[in-house]
């Protein structure tokens, strides 16, 4: 990624979208400077995504970035098979590559996001959470559309923390509780290993 686009977040889209979704993991500035400069002095394919099928026949898409690519795929794979998964083709087809705009909740109703998301030129607005459990909205736009989707929702008084390209499930996998805890064990244990990014899942929680 940094290859192909050059080091400068600003000039390389792709590479911006990757550092914001490592600061909305809190991973410190340095961190991820010392990724970017890293990423520069390795081959290409640093940053790749995983597909894989997770428990209950859900599907997972793992985005690393990694300086030791061989190594990376062993420990995914060990960590997908541990759980009752397993690496394979196809799990990109669960999933829409979409802008995800993320703006503070505070004060604001159910009713009002909505009215935001269709004022800003939003596709659909989800309601979500941080690490700390402070509420987030979530705003989904067309890729294309997203710094103009950010720029709307500020002048429309909210406090956006990130806006990056993310994938976003189109089919869902309904879990029962026998599989939903193979499944969340899984998803820490991505989220646990310092070369995974970020993990996306298509899981719809069952009654």
């Amino acid at each position: 990624m940094v290859q192909e686009g050059g080091s400068n977040p600003e000039l390389n889209p792709q590479l911006a979208s990757l550092v914001e979704q490592c600061r909305s993991k809190n991973m410190p500035k340095a961190t991820i400077e010392a990724a970017i400069k890293g990423a520069e002095k390795v081959k290409a394919g640093s940053s790749c995504t995983y597909e894989a099928r997770g428990p209950g026949g859900s599907m997972l898409l793992i985005e690393v970035l990694t300086d030791n690519n061989t190594r990376t795929h062993q420990h995914i794979k060990h960590l997908v098979q541990k759980h009752g998964g397993m690496l394979c083709d196809g799990a990109r087809h669960s999933f829409e590559r979409k802008g995800v705009v993320v703006a503070a909740r505070e004060g604001v109703s159910t009713e009002r996001a909505l009215e935001l998301a269709i004022e800003a030129g939003a596709e659909d607005v989800q309601e979500t959470q941080d690490e700390e459990e402070r509420p987030l909205l979530q705003f989904i736009c067309e890729a294309s559309q997203m710094q103009d989707v950010r720029s709307a929702l500020e002048a429309l008084g909210l406090v956006t923390q990130s806006a990056a390209l993310e994938y976003v499930a189109c089919n869902h996998t309904l879990l029962l509780q026998e599989h939903l805890e193979a499944a969340s064990r899984l998803l820490d244990s991505l989220n646990d290993n310092p070369d995974v990014v970020r993990v996306w899942d298509n899981i719809r929680v069952g009654d």
